[in-house]
């Protein structure tokens, strides 16, 4: 039984208006820019993505970032992307607000943009594989080990295909800039299972608890009161 359920996915911005008037066409969601200064992509009414302002600007490379489909990266560049790092079937772009993510260019009509939630994880593969089997039992779904990555599939209610999670060198030194959101009935049983409370939180009468996973990073989790 899983201990949480996926709810939808934040994006700290210095200009979230903008971010999110760049990321709506991308994926096929709908802009809507609030008075506040926040932003939020959604589907009908279903919210997919927060854009939250923050005063401060990116400084290191992101640990959670998106991958997604295109028929080229000409749209995204048009939009104010810029090349960061080209491989050999992606291309690595910075957005707007300098934030990572993975064009993975096909030759086919895409259909849908929309690909994968990807998650560094210090450490090699196996440390890789935990946190997904973390998440996995987290969320629901099941925890595949890839050649060189793991990831996780068959989430409820996740827009992407998968999370995927990848082993890098380097530790997490600054609060993430992508966060997801979970809805609980039990935090306590989420910090019993290895995430760890940093803090509770609220506004405008909605509460919630900032947690990080067993690979430290942040995630929210909000519960029904």
């Amino acid at each position: 039984m899983p201990l949480a359920t996926y709810k939808d996915l934040c994006i700290d911005a210095v200009d979230p208006h903008a971010l999110s008037a760049f990321w709506g066409p991308l994926l096929g969601w709908e802009s809507h820019p609030h008075e506040d200064g926040d932003s939020c992509l959604r589907v009908g009414e279903e919210v997919r993505v927060w854009v939250n302002r923050v005063p401060e600007p990116k400084t290191v490379k992101n640990r959670l970032h998106l991958d997604v489909r295109a028929a080229s990266l000409q749209p995204a560049l048009d939009a104010g992307a810029v090349v960061h790092d080209e491989q050999a079937r992606w291309t690595v772009l910075l957005d707007p607000d300098g934030q990572e993510f993975c064009v993975f260019v096909r030759d086919e009509s895409v259909v849908d943009p929309v690909y994968e939630l990807v998650w560094d994880v210090t450490g090699g593969e196996g440390d890789a594989l935990r946190v997904a089997q973390w998440w996995a039992e987290t969320l629901g779904g099941a925890a595949v080990r890839d050649e060189g990555w793991s990831h996780v599939e068959g989430i409820s209610g996740l827009p992407f295909e998968s999370i995927v999670f990848q082993p890098v060198p380097e530790d997490k030194t600054a609060k993430n800039r992508i966060h997801v959101d979970v809805t609980t009935d039990d935090v306590g049983a989420l910090v019993a299972a290895g995430a760890t409370s940093v803090r509770e939180k609220g506004d405008g009468g909605i509460g919630w608890t900032v947690m990080v996973d067993p690979a430290g990073n942040e995630f929210c989790a909000f519960t029904p009161d």
